[in-house]
């Protein structure tokens, strides 16, 4: 924590002179001049000792007869200053994105593989069930999401983190080691059990165990998580086109990020406002004091115990109470923003990007889905970045303008007669400023700005109520994009996930509360007025 102070700066005592002349020989009239700085004080300052015997000053032989000090640059030096108040939670931050990793890794695992898989295991050539491998992992999802909020609540972050870790490891083994349809559908249920989970608390973990500063940067590293899992899987499915049973190695590697999280969370620190909620005071003050500094606890103390004195049965929530304001706002908001975030069209895009670039001669699908794997990394590095400047709002509403002008972009190149080469080109285009687009926004923003809104009593079911809605959109999609785009064509359905964009930025305008800067507890007492109420 920084704060201004005024410094003088003296000189050093040396002999006294007899007379101001003998001081200042040139001129009986000019005084010694007082020079005051105002400094910026931050825990990476110089002692003000060495800082002062560092300051020199001479008599300038000008007709003013000025004290000047030599070294100006003295007063930009603290503006250089590194800043690494987010240094003490990241390790933590980066075990918790581990989830992630493997959720986006499960997301490209099958989509080179697919073809090798169903022809081992004896169903090749059959749509319905190629497409049920690779949608039963999303209904377990939906179900992980629903049960998360109540276990998250009873258990915390850190354990519920290590449970869940079991169906991640034990279902990439038992598809890696599958003989049979039924075996693959067991393993791949069971890693949606646990991606549904892990998607409920790494925004939740993060969101409570960041300093407020840095909240929405590290927020962002589960979006980057997400996309280096992507990046990875299809990096290995490269090879996968040549060999015929290499999609077992990669389900085989799957298991390795799970044990990594189970062995890391070993090490990670409870959520400070959970253990206020379990009444562990004094350990949540030691996780403050090591991850946000010594000036933060007493400020961070007080807000906790404003918000939870006014309820004694916090740990014992209920699914009703997303039914009562302000929990049925909130909820809304985070369905809304999901819904809308899924019929934007993201999951469509993807799907016909690699289309898109065999146009242009990119005939490797792994290859095309690389590069705009790297865009998405790209997009959410950007978020990073700009999220805890400009704020949520903002990105939000700039992200879906992108992908509206992207589509609109892309529509354009398929309607009207431009050319062949002009037509590609600005396919291509605007299908990468749609996924950049994307990932500075609406992917990652989405899944941080829920658990800023909810209360502390509230948030495990919020989150859990906003991702199922999430999945029961993604499902939708995949069941029914490609009937629509048989019978419509490309350019309408683009134009809808255009529209849809737009909304989208209206609903972020008119309906999204800014959180940069401000504390979980300060965001819950001014969406709750009875809170400050009965505090009174």
């Amino acid at each position: 924590m920084a704060m201004w102070v005024t410094t003088v700066h003296q000189r050093c005592l040396g002999p006294v002179p007899s007379s101001v002349h003998e001081l200042y020989p040139h001129s009986s009239k000019t005084k010694p001049k007082l020079i005051i700085k105002t400094q910026r004080f931050s825990s990476f300052n110089k002692p003000q000792a060495i800082r002062k015997q560092q300051l020199q000053l001479q008599v300038s032989n000008k007709q003013d007869n000025e004290i000047v000090p030599l070294e100006e640059e003295e007063e930009e030096e603290e503006e250089d200053t590194i800043d690494l108040g987010w240094l003490p939670a990241f390790p933590h931050v980066f075990i918790a994105s581990m989830a992630n990793f493997l959720f986006g890794y499960h997301i490209g695992v099958m989509n080179g593989p697919i073809v090798s898989i169903a022809r081992e295991l004896g169903f090749e050539g059959n749509p319905i069930l190629e497409g049920l491998v690779v949608s039963i992992f999303i209904a377990g999802a939906f179900i992980g999401s629903v049960a998360s909020g109540s276990i998250v609540d009873k258990l915390g972050c850190r354990r519920t983190f290590q449970i869940d870790t079991l169906p991640l490891i034990i279902g990439a083994l038992i598809s890696a080691h599958a003989n049979s349809l039924n075996e693959i559908l067991l393993g791949r249920f069971l890693v949606g059990i646990g991606i549904g989970v892990n998607t409920v608390l790494v925004p939740i973990y993060i969101s409570e165990v960041a300093p407020t500063k840095y909240r929405g940067s590290l927020g962002t590293l589960s979006q980057i998580g997400t996309c280096l899992g992507i990046i990875v899987s299809l990096l290995l499915g490269i090879t996968a086109e040549n060999d015929p049973h290499w999609w077992r190695t990669m389900l085989y590697i799957a298991s390795a990020p799970g044990f990594i999280l189970m062995f890391g969370m070993q090490f990670a620190v409870d959520s400070p406002r959970w253990l206020c909620k379990v009444g562990r005071m004094d350990d949540a003050q030691t996780v403050m004091r090591n991850l946000w500094g010594k000036s933060e606890v007493e400020k961070a103390v007080e807000e906790f115990q404003s918000v939870i004195k006014n309820d004694s049965t916090v740990l014992d929530s209920n699914w009703l109470e997303l039914l009562q304001e302000p929990n049925s706002k909130v909820a809304l908001i985070g369905g809304a923003l999901f819904l809308l975030q899924q019929f934007a069209g993201i999951n469509g895009v993807l799907y016909f990007s690699s289309l898109t670039f065999k146009d242009v001669g990119i005939e490797s699908g792994a290859l095309a889905s690389l590069y705009v794997g790297l865009t998405n990394f790209a997009g959410a590095l950007t978020s990073s970045y700009l999220i805890d400047k400009e704020g949520r709002q903002k990105l939000l509403i700039g992200s879906y303008l992108g992908m509206a002008v992207s589509m609109f972009t892309i529509v354009s190149a398929i309607s009207f007669p431009l050319g062949e080469d002009m037509s590609h080109n600005l396919s291509i285009l605007g299908t990468l400023v749609y996924i950049f687009s994307f990932a500075i926004g609406a992917g990652p923003i989405t899944g941080l700005i829920i658990p800023e809104l909810s209360s502390n009593r509230m948030r495990g079911k919020i989150m859990g109520f906003s991702l199922s809605v999430h999945w029961v959109c993604n499902f939708l999609i995949g069941l029914f994009f490609l009937d629509l785009v048989e019978i419509l064509g490309v350019g309408p359905v683009y134009c809808s996930f255009g529209t849809v964009s737009l909304l989208s930025a209206i609903f972020s305008y008119y309906f999204i509360v800014e959180t940069k800067g401000r504390s979980l507890e300060e965001i819950e007492m001014s969406l709750n007025p009875n809170l400050g109420t009965r505090d009174k």
